[in-house]
């Protein structure tokens, strides 16, 4: 799929992840719908997208509300006249041992990282559809492979979300219209600054991810994994749960909460 003139949605798109993808997705030639909350962020992101030449919108978004989400595809339509990618990659770290989760921090966590994703594809597949071609990337986790404690809510929402894409790229086949998952190990955004990792899992920047999500949209690549060390861990997965856990517990994989220095 070249990417000329082709327009795409991101989602959490000021920051991370959602912001570098806008910025390579700009670079490779489409014009890019720009939804977050924070109206200021997305407007820096946007500048950099009107750098590499190609046309901005900025339409602050709660992914939440699902009416919120509708009316971003839509202004898109207006805005651009077609509709072409869809980036579903907004979403929270949110963290809680199960022995001390409640009902609400799940739903809190399925809200935005589920829920926020699935109302994308649900506004704008018709569109994809109809015109007989299109991409969809659902950006989750490796806590969608792998789950790491204490994620439990985090892992939940992830698992859910992958196995929605799964069964999605399926029901699309034929149609012209492709579905990417991508799994990212650790990144370098403000979502995990206070988690400190191990050498083995170091974050990686957005920026790698960003490369890869441009990289399997071009290909129609079903899943990606970045980066490789996290492979090997999906690996251990398949073949032996157990061994996945031992490197989970022995490497410190889950990481550790530090608090941040405020001072200037």
């Amino acid at each position: 799929m070249r990417l000329d003139g082709k327009v795409a949605i991101v989602t959490g798109a000021s920051g991370g992840i959602g912001a570098a993808t806008a910025v390579a997705l700009a670079r490779a030639g489409a014009d890019v719908a720009l939804a977050a909350r924070r109206a200021e962020a997305l407007q820096n992101v946007a500048a950099q997208v009107r750098d590499a030449g190609r046309r901005a919108l900025v339409v602050p978004t709660d992914v939440t509300e699902q009416a919120q989400v509708t009316a971003l595809v839509e202004d898109t339509l207006t805005a651009f006249g077609r509709l072409d990618v869809l980036v579903a990659n907004a979403g929270a770290y949110i963290r809680s041992p199960i022995r001390a989760l409640t009902p609400e921090t799940l739903a809190r966590s399925l809200a935005v990282n589920f829920y926020g994703s699935v109302y994308l594809v649900l506004a704008g597949l018709p569109h994809l559809l109809q015109q007989g071609q299109g991409h969809i990337v659902l950006v989750t986790s490796m806590d969608g492979k792998k789950g790491l404690p204490p994620d439990a809510p985090y892992v939940a929402a992830k698992f859910a979300l992958s196995g929605f894409g799964d069964v999605l790229r399926q029901e699309l086949h034929g149609t012209g219209v492709a579905a990417t998952v991508v799994f990212p190990g650790r990144v370098d955004t403000p979502m995990i600054a206070d988690l400190r990792v191990p050498w083995i899992s170091a974050k990686i920047p957005p920026e790698a991810v960003a490369r890869a999500i441009v990289q399997a949209i071009r290909r129609r690549r079903s899943e990606v994994i970045v980066p490789f060390q996290a492979r090997l861990l999906y690996w251990a997965q398949c073949v032996a749960p157990k061994l996945a856990d031992w490197a989970v517990r022995t490497l410190g994989l889950s990481g550790e909460e530090v608090e941040q220095d405020d001072t200037a």
